[in-house]
């Protein structure tokens, strides 16, 4: 059974589900009291690496880091 749905309003702000979901997070964590929020933002560091292909072979890899600011 199929019906025409609303279609959800973060698609329709132009958004990714990703995109929705790591804001809300966002919002949370700015809601709760310390010593909370401080040990929430510090689980939110990502770092990664990056490293670029040439003939075949990795070249040095470079450690990234996404950090909200």
């Amino acid at each position: 059974m199929s019906s025409s749905a609303a279609q959800p309003f973060w698609r329709a702000a132009g958004m990714t589900y990703i995109t929705y979901s790591n804001l809300c997070a966002s919002l949370v964590r700015q809601c709760l009291k310390e010593p909370y929020r401080s040990e929430a933002v510090s689980r939110e560091k990502v770092h990664f690496n990056v490293s670029k292909w040439v003939d075949g072979k990795p070249e040095k890899p470079t450690i990234r880091t996404d950090t909200p600011e």
